[in-house]
């Protein structure tokens, strides 16, 4: 993986997961100014515009990364940070697919089940990716000192 598609991937995923935690401050925290508001807060359509939006560029840079990054190491067998990112590989794939589903489903009971797919999958990818950044900073380390 090149320095610009880590870097593709870093800033997709900083912008759809800060859109992310924003709007779901914004649903989850927040109580309407007005009792007849149809959402909590004037900018939660806006968030939500933004999140949408940016989903396919980060969906864009996960095939990026899939292909130059995740796939190789996979089938080579490479083991440094091998279960964060695996755990990153298997929460991906439901993520996203319980988010554009989300769009697109009218059945109340379907769409709650997939609004907390996508919130825990969600939830999970936001508190791993970190981790896997920061175990790939002191494998870096612990290679230059030793």
């Amino acid at each position: 993986m090149s320095r610009g598609e880590a870097w593709f991937m870093h800033a997709s995923a900083a912008a759809v997961c800060g859109t992310g935690v924003v709007l779901t401050a914004m649903v989850y925290a927040m109580e309407p100014a007005d009792e007849f508001a149809l959402v909590n807060h004037p900018a939660q359509p806006d968030f939500l515009h933004a999140h949408v939006l940016l989903a396919p560029l980060f969906v864009f840079a996960l095939g990026l990364v899939w292909l130059g990054h995740v796939w190789v190491r996979v089938r080579s067998g490479w083991q440094p940070r091998r279960r964060t990112g695996l755990a990153l590989a298997a929460l991906v794939w439901p993520m996203v697919a319980s988010g554009y589903l989300l769009q697109v489903v009218g059945d109340p009971a379907v769409r709650d089940a997939l609004l907390i797919a996508h919130v825990v999958t969600s939830l999970g990818f936001l508190a791993l990716y970190p981790l896997h950044l920061l175990a790939r900073r002191s494998a870096r380390a612990a290679a230059a000192s030793g």
